[in-house]
């Protein structure tokens, strides 16, 4: 990183910071809240019924959410019509075999770090008619943080039990990655030690949905007894419930591989990882080669 690298990004650190003082301060001095509070199950009840009932998974945090206004972009994807409509249509679902999963922030934000308190009261502070226009009163939603179990928690005790339940999800089974170029979930550690076979099939890291029908008919090549696991952005939201339709379990993994390299390194903040890209950080792209085994994992490239 150059000395105009580094000045750029505390630039963009203390305008992002002043930005998200500025909403907090504003979101507790008005009281804000939101018309609709969810029922958000816990993590290990979502875990539970992941491998109870092998349902499909999708998730919804910001970014998702922010898609549904097809005006709105965010870092990775470029929003649209077509996006828009897909995230509506899976936000506001009722499929059998498939759930539903958001941030269990509506109440309670005291279990997270100061950081991500922040995050969320500017959120919704900015964006939190849209969770009002979407969200079904009764419903029973499941939790997004089931991929997120370790970095945003201000209390970390409970993290190894969800990482080691979580990995009953896809014991014994055939997992087919779904993944951007440089993702490369499970490269180097133990996550997935428990599965009997790993295949990847590789998409672009950035607007992956405009190949979104490209990678839908690679992924329905394969047989119906595969678990897809597709870390892939607000693409992964609508291909999970998609491929649930089309008789497949498929679970939007989002960034479950990184949080627990992070939890590994007993992390305190976001860093960067040698070989995987880390969109949340600078220089998260710039990664190390991944080895052969990986190499021979790749059944399908899509650029």
């Amino acid at each position: 990183m150059n000395v105009r690298q580094l000045i750029q990004i505390l630039r963009y650190k203390l305008k992002y910071g002043s930005t998200v003082e500025w909403y907090n301060f504003w979101y507790i001095i008005l009281q804000k809240r939101q018309n609709i509070i969810p029922k958000v199950a816990s993590i290990d009840e979502t875990i539970k019924k992941i491998i109870t009932s092998h349902c499909s998974v999708s998730r919804f945090g910001d970014g998702e959410l922010l898609l549904t206004n097809p005006n709105k972009d965010i870092g990775f994807q470029k929003g649209n019509q077509h996006l828009s409509q897909r995230l509506k249509e899976v936000l506001t679902s009722h499929k059998e075999g498939h759930i539903v999963c958001i941030s269990d922030v509506f109440e309670n934000l005291y279990r997270y770090n100061r950081k991500s308190r922040r995050f969320w009261r500017t959120h919704f502070f900015l964006y939190g008619s849209y969770w009002d226009q979407f969200l079904t009163p009764g419903q029973t939603y499941y939790n997004t943080f089931v991929t997120r179990p370790y970095m945003d928690f201000a209390q970390k005790e409970d993290s190894v039990r969800w990482f080691r339940t979580m990995k009953g999800i896809w014991n014994d089974r055939d997992i087919v990655f779904i993944e951007g170029e440089k993702s490369r979930l499970g490269v180097g550690n133990d996550l997935f030690d428990n599965v009997r076979s790993i295949r990847r099939i590789l998409c672009p890291p950035r607007d992956a949905f405009d190949r979104y029908d490209d990678i839908l008919n690679e992924a329905r090549k394969l047989e119906k007894d595969v678990l897809f696991l597709i870390a892939l952005g607000p693409t992964a939201t609508v291909l999970a419930y998609d491929l649930s339709q089309a008789g497949y379990q498929a679970i939007d993994a989002g960034h479950v591989d990184v949080e627990y390299e992070w939890w590994r390194m007993g992390a305190k903040r976001k860093v960067k990882l040698e070989r995987k890209y880390v969109n949340e950080t600078a220089d998260g792209n710039q990664v190390a080669d991944a080895g052969e085994e990986y190499s021979k994992q790749i059944i399908t490239k899509i650029s």
